[in-house]
């Protein structure tokens, strides 16, 4: 694949075959289901499917047999192995690419969802992504550690915002709030500022994004927007973030 198509698109579709995923034909916006007429290999270089996937998906496209499935049983159980498949490849892939599964039951193929692993018949509503593609990592008093445009602030184990963040970082963001929240509190009670602690907050909120940002799906940036009560003397960081 020499030419990128904008936005990428790509179809899942068991053929018999080595690879079950094709390509539309030209400059596409919208591709029907009958434009997808390039082959495309599971070891292309711009997917980098992970070894287990790849196999996976072989596995499933050889399994079709010529002509098709003559028995029910044997065609839904196919079936339903692509559509995990697709989901796969698709949270592989993330927002930089548009996945679609054809159903070989109905002769359909929806629009797999990249963050919550649903199927749709449209991409998206209103032209707006389901999910947030760019994620801040921001502390403020009593409110979640995350932001994005159109969620506001949020939690890490969200299902609305499909991060599929691993149980140590979801963790670790939830003790960054609370800490936060506890020296905030602290602060107010006392009266005196501490500044060790706020500075080593701050680090620890910026090693938190970097984490972030290594988790989360291709096509989607983290930026650290640092601690919202950080004392107007000390240096406030604030960055985007590289993946760690």
């Amino acid at each position: 694949m020499s030419e990128h198509i904008a936005p990428r698109h790509i179809l899942v579709r068991a053929n018999g075959g080595a690879s079950p995923l094709h390509m539309p034909s030209g400059v596409w916006s919208d591709p029907a289901v009958e434009s997808f007429t390039a082959h495309v290999g599971l070891d292309d270089r711009e997917l980098q499917l992970p070894t287990e996937l790849a196999a996976h998906l072989r596995k499933w496209s050889q399994a079709r047999p010529e002509g098709g499935f003559t028995k029910g049983p044997e065609l839904r159980n196919h079936v339903k192995a692509g559509r995990n498949a697709a989901r796969a490849l698709a949270r592989h892939l993330g927002a930089a690419w548009v996945v679609r599964y054809f159903d070989d039951s109905h002769g359909t193929a929806k629009f797999v969802c990249w963050g919550c692993d649903r199927l749709h018949w449209s991409r998206y509503a209103d032209d707006e992504p389901p999910h947030p593609l760019h994620v801040a990592v921001q502390a403020e008093y009593r409110w979640g550690p995350l932001r994005a445009e159109g969620f506001g602030d949020f939690l890490p184990d969200d299902p609305a915002a499909g991060l599929r963040l691993t149980d140590e970082l979801v963790e670790g963001l939830y003790a960054w709030s609370r800490d936060v929240d506890a020296l905030l509190d602290r602060q107010l009670a006392t009266r005196e500022v501490e500044p060790a602690a706020w500075e080593a907050l701050s680090v620890h909120g910026l090693r938190l994004a970097g984490r972030l940002a290594g988790e989360i799906e291709p096509g989607r940036t983290v930026s650290y927007e640092g601690i919202v009560h950080y004392p107007e003397d000390l240096h406030r960081r604030t960055s985007p973030v590289e993946p760690e």
